[in-house]
């Protein structure tokens, strides 16, 4: 900014190196012309400062959200897994963490109670061979039910 301010104080000083009257139609409108353009640098000046002030405000609202929404979901931001029931069609969400889980955990769908999910691949396994033998290939069916088969 400093630039546009010196290039008007240079056109001052040519104008008064000029000797032109300020009397003269000529010489108002000029010296007019000039001291608007000295008004103008000023003004853009003190916008660009408030810009300023302004982008590191909003940098400083931009890291207190970001702090904001880590206390808010947690350090960690738990995954889900995504299964549509067999039988209703329905989206069924879970915890992603139980898929490494050494306990058996068999995941229902809310909407039918269908087993959607077996996190121990030997059970499922069988459950799904158990459903073919048994003639329902469209049907999971819990390893309770494997067990009256």
């Amino acid at each position: 900014m400093t630039n546009l301010k010196k290039r008007v104080a240079y056109l001052q000083g040519l104008a008064e190196g000029m000797d032109i009257d300020d009397g003269s139609k000529e010489g108002r409108i000029l010296a007019g012309i000039i001291d608007v353009l000295g008004e103008m640098a000023e003004q853009i000046e003190d916008i660009e400062a408030a810009q300023s002030d302004l982008e590191d405000y909003v940098e400083s609202i931009d890291e207190d959200l970001y702090n904001l929404e880590g206390d808010v979901h947690g350090a960690d931001i738990e995954e889900y897994m995504e299964v549509e029931c067999p039988n209703c069609g329905q989206i069924v969400c879970f915890d992603a963490g139980i898929v490494d889980d050494e306990d058996l955990i068999e995941v229902t769908c809310p909407n039918c109670d269908e087993v959607v999910y077996v996190n121990d691949e030997e059970i499922l396994d069988d459950t799904e061979d158990a459903v073919l033998e048994a003639g329902n290939d469209n049907r999971m069916v819990s390893s309770k039910d494997t067990e009256d088969i």
